[in-house]
């Protein structure tokens, strides 16, 4: 039987830090996903986020850490670059790249809607 213990006070690890910049107002933005449910917006406070963002933000992590770092240029038509980091691997991207992982577009998705939602963002 195993027993997790974590010290009063202890930081949640980081599951993955997305950056994403847009050509459109209100579009730049800065995520970070900490493993205990919660995000912080543009480097605003840790707000909550849903438990099934969180059960999305975990599978996205190992999903992008068996990925592995890699660059997928921008299409013709791009309106969001985005760039997710986590502790193993660095992945960029466009909304228009060719050949995207199906975990790029659901990590896109779920930047969206904690933006909007936890975040209280326009975008």
């Amino acid at each position: 039987m195993f027993i997790g213990l974590t010290g009063c006070g202890s930081a949640a690890a980081d599951l993955f830090t997305v950056t994403r910049t847009a050509g459109i107002p209100a579009g730049n933005l800065r995520l970070r996903v900490t493993d205990d449910g919660r995000a912080s917006c543009n480097g605003g406070p840790l707000v909550e986020i849903t438990s099934a963002q969180l059960i999305t933000a975990r599978q996205a992590r190992r999903d992008l850490d068996k990925l592995g770092a890699r660059r997928l240029p921008a299409g013709r038509q791009s309106v969001f670059s985005y760039r997710v980091r986590t502790a193993r691997t660095t992945v960029a991207w466009a909304d228009d790249s060719a050949r995207q992982a199906p975990v790029l577009f659901r990590l896109a998705k779920l930047t969206r809607d904690v933006a909007k939602g936890a975040c209280g963002l326009p975008r």
